[in-house]
Formats: structure tokens, C-alpha cells, sequence
């Protein structure tokens, strides 16, 4: 008999197979198929990464070539795999979530209040530097406090000397500054790991309620622009610049746990280890779920080696090597085979659109500075303006009470 017409024969048997038996999978790509002749059934193994496709029935050991068993298994992952790429997988159910309207609106309706006594006690674990000869400087920590009371007022420099002298008067400042002072602080680049540290400290009193956490980027918009000339069309072009923030949050109270603020062309992949290393400094990570950007052998890998499952999609054009990590393989074969049990953990992802939602909407979505150092101080501060806010809204409906300063040293 023919080849061609021997093997489509036992494809075609193979649906056959497939509409009247189920097939159950055993797990390490291995499949147990009912035999049509008996009460038993086959094992086949069908692993087109390793390049090893065999069944143990009498036909596949004389043959050494497909067997019906073999078709049947192959015939149900093509059709699966177009399933799932039809599906989309970005579409699960909508979950709802519900809310403490009481704790939310007295957090809210005492938010500033606490907002500047929380904020006072951060900056109060910020080491003091000695001025030295010459004019006395004003201490960093009230420059740190302005500058974010500032970004958390969402005023103008001008504007928010209201805010400052009220601050003064409730003794959170010794002196008030002028708003170009304030400027000034927020273009120093020794700024930013103060504003990143302090990140991190507001994020501790959450430390023992988080365990799943998510990564993702979003852009903040800027005043200035990008001008060249566009030879294809003739013409003179312009695209307003932007600039990206790479944050890691935890999943059940949106609180930030480490940040990254780059230009727009950075790739997000390359932040998953940076951020996360710096979470399990503080956290317990059991989970990370990311979207299809983050998906790599070496971030699956690293987020392993954190005593972590990583819940990241695969993308359709994804192709193992020969050397492809194990723990690619069993989330593959996880996200292929209980793909509904994945997404109701890879759904944690859309919290981090959540923390963005935030971030935006409460503290704006572009920054006012001019200067590429003062606009990602600016950024960092919104970030550290929302966890300060989270921490607010977890001490009436969790009953935490946060001291800063115990994490100080």
C-alpha cells in the first residue's frame, strides 16, 4: 500500500478515535488513547519539541511509523492550538470585585490629613546630610516632603505654598520654601534613589498581606517634543516625548514594591529581574503574572529560582530549542492543556492596568517638569504619592498601623 494513502487512512481512523473515546492526558506528553479492537488502551508520547513521537501498540513497534493512536493525538492538538489562538486569551471571564464603601469613605474623607503625617514619617528615615561651610541649606527631608506634597497636590509650584504653610503650621516643615527652591530639588539626580528607597519602605507594612504580585509599563507624557524631517512624505514632523515606568505591584492591595523609570523605546521584558529582584528583598513572591511581552526562557527561569510560578502566556509563533528549560516546558504544557486554570491566575495581570488607573487618575497622566531628571523624579513621585495613599486606605479596612520609622537602618 501507498504511503500517502496508508497514512491518510489512519488519520483517518484516528478522528475516528477522537468522536467516539476521550482521550486522557498522563502528563509529561504522554496521552492514553482507547483502543478500538479491546478494553485497553495505548500510551503515546508526543513531544514535537524533542522530536519523540511513539505509542506502544503492536502496529507502531513493527511499523515504526504513525500509528492511528499517534493521528488521533496529533489531530486533537492541531485542533486545540487553533482553539486557543481563535479565542485570544487576553479575553477571560470579567470578575468583579467588591468594595468597603464605609473604610473607602473614611479613607477618603481623611486622606490629606493622613497623607502628611504618613509622609512625614517616611521622610523622616531619610538620612540627614551636614551643610558644611557657607549659607545653611534647608534639611532634605522637608525638601523631599515639599516636593511630593507638591506632585500630590497636582498643583502648580505657585499654587501649592497653600498646602506648604499649612504643612508648617501643623509642624511637619521648620521653614517654608520658595516654590523655585522646590524646583531646583526635584531636577537633582540625588533625588532619585531617595524617592526609590522610600518606594520601597512605604510599600513594608504590606509585606505579610501580598504574595502575588504582577509587572507592567505604561508611558507618562511630557512638554517637550521630538522634531525631524520626514524625507519619505517631504515634510517637517513632530511627536511629543514620553517617558515609560516599569513597576512591580502586589495584586491584592495595588501597593507598589519597586519601580524603574526609563525612556519610551526601553524594552519591558528586560525589567522583569531588576524589579522583582528588588520585591523578594521584602516579599514573599509565590506568584508573578505578566502579559505576553515579559514571555522568555530567562524570565520564566529567573522568576523559578525565586520560588515563584511564573503565569505568563505564551505567544502563537512561540518555537522551543533544544535546550529549552524545563520550566518552559511544564508552563507550556500548563498554559496548552489547563488553559482555564491559567487564566484564573494570569487574570491577576489586569491589577497592574489597575495600579496605572491610579496612578494617573488621581496624580495625572504627564509631568509638568522640563528637565529629563525632574520629570523622572516626578514620576517617582506619583508612584510614592500612591503608595502612601494605599497604606491610608489598608489602615481602615485592614486595621494595619504603619510606622515608618521602625524600618529605619
Amino acid at each position: 500500500m501507498d504511503y500517502e494513502k496508508l497514512l491518510k487512512d489512519r488519520k483517518a481512523r484516528g478522528i475516528g478515535i477522537l468522536k467516539s473515546s476521550k482521550l486522557t492526558f498522563l502528563g509529561n506528553f504522554e496521552w492514553s488513547v482507547p483502543s478500538q479492537s479491546s478494553q485497553s488502551s495505548y500510551t503515546v508520547k508526543y513531544d514535537k519539541h524533542r522530536n519523540i513521537v511513539t505509542c506502544n501498540c503492536p502496529d507502531f513497534a513493527s511499523r515504526r511509523i504513525k500509528c492511528k493512536h499517534i493521528c488521533a493525538v496529533e489531530y486533537m492538538l492541531t485542533k486545540e492550538i487553533e482553539r486557543k489562538r481563535n479565542l485570544n486569551i487576553a479575553q477571560p471571564k470579567r470578575i468583579t470585585y467588591s468594595q468597603d464603601w464605609v473604610a473607602y469613605d473614611q479613607a477618603q474623607t481623611n486622606q490629606k490629613a493622613l497623607f502628611m503625617e504618613l509622609l512625614n514619617d517616611l521622610c523622616m528615615t531619610i538620612p540627614q546630610t551636614n551643610n558644611g561651610i557657607g549659607r545653611p541649606k534647608l534639611p532634605l527631608s522637608e525638601m523631599v516632603f515639599a516636593s511630593t506634597l507638591k506632585v500630590y497636590t497636582t498643583f502648580t509650584l505657585r499654587r501649592f505654598i497653600t498646602d506648604i504653610n499649612r504643612a508648617k503650621e501643623k509642624g511637619f516643615i521648620s521653614k517654608i520654601p520658595h516654590y523655585s527652591t522646590v524646583a531646583l530639588y526635584m531636577e537633582s539626580e540625588d533625588l532619585t534613589p531617595i524617592i526609590k528607597r522610600m518606594i520601597k519602605i512605604s510599600a513594608l507594612p504590606l509585606r505579610l498581606i501580598e504574595t502575588d504580585f504582577t509587572v507592567d509599563a505604561s508611558g507618562f507624557s511630557t512638554s517637550r517634543f521630538d522634531r525631524w524631517f520626514n524625507f519619505k512624505f517631504g515634510k517637517k514632523t513632530k511627536k511629543r516625548v514620553w517617558i515609560k515606568a516599569h513597576l512591580m505591584s502586589g495584586t491584592k492591595s495595588n501597593i507598589v514594591t519597586s519601580v524603574e523609570v526609563t525612556p519610551s523605546f526601553e524594552a519591558d521584558t528586560k525589567f522583569l529581574k531588576p524589579l522583582l529582584s528588588e520585591t523578594v528583598e521584602n516579599f514573599q513572591v509565590k506568584e508573578l503574572s505578566a502579559d505576553m511581552g515579559y514571555s522568555s526562557s530567562d524570565n520564566l527561569q529567573f522568576i523559578t529560582e525565586q520560588n515563584a510560578t511564573p503565569y505568563i502566556p505564551f505567544k502563537l509563533n512561540v518555537k522551543a530549542r533544544v535546550y529549552t528549560p524545563q520550566i518552559w516546558r511544564k508552563m507550556f504544557s500548563f498554559f496548552l492543556f489547563k488553559q482555564e486554570e491559567f487564566l484564573q491566575h494570569y487574570h491577576k495581570r489586569s491589577k497592574a492596568e489597575t495600579v496605572f488607573h491610579m496612578i494617573k487618575s488621581k496624580f495625572g497622566d504627564s509631568v509638568r517638569s522640563k528637565t529629563p531628571t525632574a520629570q523622572i523624579n516626578e514620576v517617582l513621585l506619583k508612584v510614592l504619592c500612591h503608595n502612601i495613599c494605599v497604606v491610608i486606605q489598608e489602615m481602615f479596612e485592614l486595621g494595619i498601623k504603619p510606622n515608618f520609622c521602625v524600618e529605619k537602618g
